[in-house]
Order: C-alpha cells, then structure tokens, then sequence
C-alpha cells in the first residue's frame, strides 16, 4: 500500500488561515471586580495552652515533681469529659536557673541554684460551657503557667460558604454599577477566584491563676468572622 504524504508547503499553508483567523479574533471587552463577604458563626471548640513548672536542685527531681503534677492534671482532664485526641503535650522544657553576683574586678560569676522543668499541654474543649472550670481545675492541680485561650470552629465550611456567596453577590453588584456608569452591561462570567481569609480567633489571655480557689474562671466565647474575598471577570456586552 502507499502512503500519500501532503507537501510540507502545503500543509503549513492549509493550516495557515485557521491560525490567522484565531489571531484575528478580538478578545471581548471585560471587567474585572473584586468582592466581599462575611459569614459570622458561634464558636464550638476552645483551645487551651496549660503549663506546669516545676523547680528542684537537681534536674532529675525537678522532672519528677513536673511528672507528677502533669499526670493529675491530664487525669482531671479526662474526667471532665475531655478525649485522648483532645489531649497533646506541646512541648517539655529542662532549663538551669543561676544566679549572678557582681564580682570585684567588673564581671559576673554564675551560680547553679536550681532546675526548671516546664511542661505544656494544648486542650481542645469541644464542650465550651465547661472552659472556666477545667480552667480552674487545672491551676488547683498545679498549671501555673500559660491560660492562654482560643476560641474557634471545628468544622466552619457552611459559614465560609455562606462568606462566599456574599461576595460574589458583592463582586456581581459592584460589577453591573461599574458598566452601568460605562455604558455598557455585563455578560457572562468568565473567571472566578476566590481567598479565605482565616479568622483570627477571639484570643484571651486568660488570668486564670489570678481566680479564687474554688471559683470556675469567667470566659466568654463571643462569636467567629469567617470573610472571603472574591475575583470574578465579566464579558461586557
């Protein structure tokens, strides 16, 4: 069988017109806006920063008395209702502590007093009613560092979702006021893209070591901004 094979000068002439029609195409007038939304929701899950320092001339019992105070601390934890994977050792610190003395000749000599060992447990609350009071549990356990506190959401997709349509809606208004003005109208949609813009969560630094023994510590949750931010591009008609 043979094989007929179109010249090369042929093909590439052939070829040639579509391409030139494809560049001689004009690009259809646009606009592009940007638009804004906001969705705001309560928070579900509080997160908490606890600490227990502990002191000893040697670092070995100062580890020890750590251990111990750490251990009751989850323990009450749990008996409050929090779950293992609410639970997460954030970091474990072994620190030498000296003191200094003036010496004669303009400098300082350092003396070893003692061993810090700090220790820090990160706490998801899912039941955020209950906060100030494994607060303050925690400090009659022996958390005297940290209470730092965050309020956040564990699933915020359908408030996102409802920031995005805002600002689309936001971005279409924008757009037909624009053409408006121009003249013109807007036609089809030719590109969105859109950003989600984190909340920054309602953070308190909590004085929780300041509460009287006894008293659940006073929090208040608020609520949670989730804001979305939106390109879209229109065809101008």
């Amino acid at each position: 069988m043979t094989k007929h094979l179109l010249p090369l000068a042929l093909a590439a002439a052939i070829a040639f017109p579509a391409m030139a029609a494809a560049a001689d195409s004009p690009t259809p007038a646009r606009i592009i806006v940007s638009g804004e939304g906001e969705a705001t929701t309560p928070p579900d899950l509080a997160l908490l920063s606890l600490s227990v320092m502990r002191e000893a001339k040697t670092a070995r019992a100062a580890l020890d008395a750590n251990n111990d105070a750490m251990a009751a601390v989850i323990a009450a934890m749990k008996a409050a209702g929090i779950k293992d994977r609410d639970l997460q050792t954030a970091g474990i610190q072994i620190n030498p502590r000296y003191n200094y003395t003036n010496k004669p000749d303009g400098g300082q000599e350092a003396e070893l007093v003692a061993y810090q060992v700090t220790n820090t447990l990160a706490v998801r609350v899912r039941d955020i009613d209950k906060t100030g009071e494994i607060l303050d549990k925690a400090v009659s356990l022996g958390v005297n560092q940290g209470g730092g506190i965050s309020f956040t959401n564990d699933n915020p997709a359908a408030t996102i979702d409802a920031a995005r349509k805002k600002a689309v809606a936001n971005a279409i208004a924008k757009a037909k006021t624009l053409a408006e003005a121009a003249g013109v109208s807007i036609g089809r949609v030719l590109e969105i893209t859109d950003q989600n813009i984190a909340p920054p969560p309602m953070a308190i630094n909590a004085k929780a070591f300041d509460a009287a023994a006894g008293a659940a510590v006073p929090t208040q949750a608020g609520e949670n901004a989730y804001n979305v931010q939106v390109t879209v591009t229109f065809e101008l008609k």
